[in-house]
């Protein structure tokens, strides 16, 4: 019996081409260009993505013949943890910058290989889709009366992906056998923890340009088993939503795609947080929902919003050190970012509101950064204040948020002046990109 590498020795002989496509001058370019724009932290040997171009001119021929000649070795990835809104740490590992170069060099020739089977409603990590689409499709779901939800949680699922079947579901696609031991290397290249390389063998690190791809390809074998049973669904990456007309049915479908992810699949299913649930009671892709005149509608999820006006305070708290200018453009770059993703979503009260909490702040660090009281008359009287207002106000003794809240502080520094400082207003963005669904 022939062992995996054999194998992929032997299907070398019937198709040559996909290896050649991935390694031509014009497909690894077009790789390296992608790995420049995404910029990124540095790998285990500490190279910087500008330091790359340096590096593939003086080794990339060399490179190019080890993976051709199947002796290409990656390096281990570099364990980063970030933290998670639970508390917990999600664990990435970074390869290094010429990784990602053959790593996205390979995603690019193989994607149009896989794309054709995927679903319909898959959107994570494809081309042309996003989150407000999964959403979009979820709402449809929801308000044609497949409103009970089968809301499955997959444990760890980058770090419990079963390599051997992966590679089997890969191998149905891909016949040329050296792409398949390259993607088979990078599965266990290892990790690097403290200094330490430790193996790799479940899982595909969460962080390389492959992974997304893997994940989808894995999580495909999902979506046509629902598609057999005749199920709605949505799914972006591991986050997948099933949806059904009664809490009956959503139970009956618990119980079978569990055993079906966990004995065919080899993933596991948190059943703490699994659950069958209304719209209302979910939290999908940063969202929540609510009911209006018989019809489900989007809004952001409360914890999402507490998290955006976290970020906010963090930006104007007295004590960040940033320039009142660099406070603004930080600022704007946050709430257009937060809005623009949002933007189908019922907000126009939540963003007025935030807008006046906002305009408030920059008020308080305004007049922290004027700093003493001849300073803080000088500019108050210089914004049209009368000199007995700006003289009382200037040596109050009042703390910076009461000062904020008063008439004079308004009139000097009105919402007219914060526009003309640049300062965005989340409600006239939102008004702005708003999309009605």
């Amino acid at each position: 019996m022939l062992d995996n590498e054999e194998m992929e020795m032997a299907d070398m002989k019937t198709e040559k081409s996909l290896l050649d496509d991935m390694l031509s001058e014009e497909n690894l370019s077009r790789a390296y260009q992608q790995v420049v724009r995404n910029k990124g932290a540095e790998g285990v040997d500490g190279m910087k993505y500008t330091e790359l171009k340096d590096y593939l001119i003086e080794h990339g021929e060399e490179i190019k013949e080890q993976i051709r000649n199947l002796k290409y070795k990656p390096s281990p990835v570099r364990r980063v943890e970030i933290p998670k809104e639970n508390g917990k740490k999600r664990k990435l590992g970074i390869p290094t910058v010429a990784d990602r170069v053959i790593q996205q060099a390979i995603v690019q020739v193989i994607t149009p290989l896989f794309e054709p089977q995927f679903s319909e409603t898959s959107y994570g990590f494809r081309p042309g889709r996003s989150c407000e689409m999964a959403i979009i499709k979820a709402l449809e779901y929801f308000n044609d009366g497949y409103d009970w939800i089968v809301d499955i949680d997959l444990q760890a699922f980058f770090d419990n992906v079963n390599q051997d079947k992966l590679i089997g579901i890969i191998r149905r696609t891909i016949k040329d056998g050296r792409v398949v031991s390259l993607i088979r290397k990078y599965l266990v290249s290892g990790v690097m923890i403290n200094g330490v390389v430790q193996p790799t063998k479940v899982g595909t690190p969460q962080g390389g340009n492959l992974s997304p791809l893997l994940s989808n390809i894995m999580l495909n074998e999902l979506d046509k088993e629902l598609e057999k049973r005749g199920l709605r669904f949505v799914r972006y990456a591991d986050d997948c939503l099933i949806m059904v007309r009664s809490e009956k049915a959503a139970n009956h479908v618990m119980q079978t795609v569990t055993r079906y992810i966990e004995n065919k699949l080899g993933l596991i299913v948190n059943a703490e947080k699994s659950k069958v649930a209304r719209p209302r009671d979910i939290k999908y892709l940063g969202f929540g929902f609510y009911s209006k005149k018989g019809m489900w509608r989007p809004k952001p999820h409360l914890k999402s919003v507490q998290k955006f006006k976290s970020k906010l305070k963090d930006i104007t708290s007295r004590s960040n050190a940033m320039s009142i200018s660099e406070k603004i453009t930080k600022l704007n770059q946050v709430i257009r970012g937060w809005i623009n993703y949002f933007r189908i979503a019922d907000m126009k009260g939540l963003m007025k509101e935030i807008g006046e909490h906002l305009r408030h702040r920059m008020r308080m660090c305004i007049w922290k950064y004027w700093k003493n009281p001849k300073t803080k008359y000088k500019a108050l009287r210089k914004l049209g204040i009368s000199e007995y207002e700006a003289y009382m106000v200037a040596n109050t003794r009042r703390g910076y948020y009461w000062t904020a809240s008063t008439i004079i502080l308004h009139m000097a520094i009105s919402n007219k002046r914060l526009k003309q400082k640049g300062l965005a207003s989340p409600l006239d963005h939102y008004q702005k990109v708003h999309t009605v669904i």
